[in-house]
């Protein structure tokens, strides 16, 4: 099941010389970064996944928090989301969704969302669990975390391998969750006394909220052997919409359920993974997201006088890094991308992993 998004990636040389993208790399020598995310005063989040998270700040990475003691790394499993308070400056607030073991003989994963608040010190200090014992696996575990518009807070859970899992409403993996920044049950979420936003989900990676219509989006992975291959997903989330996992996939529908607004199609696999939409420069409204097996950032671009339609979906990078697993926009208008060659499918340079730092123009002249 692990070999399935196994890839071979050609450096092209030697590690002894200059890496692709040398003169852009902002931080190096990571392990298997994750989710990132910038602070109101500039310094760059980051977890990596073997249970720390990580600052950038004036050009030196350092560890902010150390919970390898306590996150347990195996497989896919491991410290994977994070996301800062919307009032992070005024609270000092951070969100940390991690995997653990809650026993090791016989072996039993858990998936678990904590509070942390940042003193005036710029030291973390632990506040609350927000969530815990949402069974776990070594894939499909704890996904992306992202504040929306209403100050709700979204987590994303795949279906730990289990497919059946996505569709039954007592149980919150394969869903998109839906909770306050106390860790308490929306009054008006779809079932108010649920966490679930929406289920039918496989393995969801990435969460976005378009800036205008301020809808929620998610990259998902598609069927992995276990029923076929590719038909990787983007979907528009509509709250309680049922997006299908494992009934139906690719351009398939069925009455009640979700067909994606865009995938990948029958013979191309992206493994997409985190996604924000653009909202400076000239890529400004598209949906961009890494991948995985695919090697490459992608575009979607939307529709003009439709935003819940996506015309295509451009690609960059391909091959030229390897395998990316995250991107966010900085307040500089670059999109810093986070390499993920460590993660056990890749193959490594010397450098990395790494985080790159590119404006739009870089990209699209990376295009051959």
């Amino acid at each position: 099941m692990l070999t399935a998004c196994d890839d071979w990636f050609d450096d092209d040389g030697d590690d002894d010389d200059v890496p692709a993208y040398h003169d852009e790399t902002y931080a190096d020598h990571l392990d298997t970064p994750w989710e990132m995310v910038f602070a109101p005063d500039g310094r760059l989040f980051f977890t990596q996944r073997p249970g720390s998270v990580a600052v950038v700040d004036n050009g030196k990475v350092s560890v902010w928090l150390g919970l390898d003691s306590v996150v347990l790394e195996v497989g896919e499993s491991g410290l994977l989301g994070f996301t800062l308070d919307p009032q992070f400056s005024q609270n000092g607030y951070v969100y940390i969704g991690y995997t653990y073991a809650a026993s090791k003989a016989p072996l039993k994963l858990v998936n678990k969302l904590v509070r942390y608040k940042e003193n005036t010190s710029k030291k973390p200090v632990f506040d609350k669990v927000l969530m815990d014992g949402i069974e776990g696996n070594y894939v499909h575990n704890s996904g992306p975390l992202e504040f929306g518009p209403d100050g709700m807070l979204y987590w994303a859970v795949g279906e730990r391998y289990m497919p059946d899992l996505a569709q039954d409403p007592n149980v919150l993996n394969g869903k998109i969750l839906r909770l306050t920044s106390s860790g308490e049950i929306p009054s008006d979420n779809p079932n108010p006394q649920s966490y679930i936003y929406s289920l039918g989900h496989r393995n969801p990676q990435g969460l976005a909220f378009h800036p205008q219509t301020h809808e929620l989006w998610s990259t998902e992975h598609g069927p992995s052997e276990e029923q076929g291959c590719c038909r990787d997903e983007i979907n528009r989330i509509l709250p309680g919409h049922n997006y299908g996992w494992p009934i139906i996939r690719g351009s398939e529908t069925k009455p009640g359920l979700e067909t994606p607004v865009y995938h990948s199609g029958d013979t191309t696999t992206w493994a997409p993974t985190g996604g924000i939409f653009i909202t400076q420069g000239n890529w400004q409204g598209s949906l961009v997201f890494t991948g995985l097996r695919g090697q490459a950032l992608y575009r979607a671009v939307f529709d003009p006088s439709d935003a819940t339609k996506i015309q295509r979906v451009d690609r960059y990078l391909y091959q030229k890094l390897g395998r990316l697993r995250n991107v966010i926009q900085g307040p500089d208008g670059k999109l810093y991308i986070a390499v993920s060659n460590q993660d056990g499918r890749g193959d490594p340079l010397s450098v990395d992993d790494r985080i790159i730092a590119l404006t739009t123009d870089q990209l699209e002249d990376s295009n051959p």
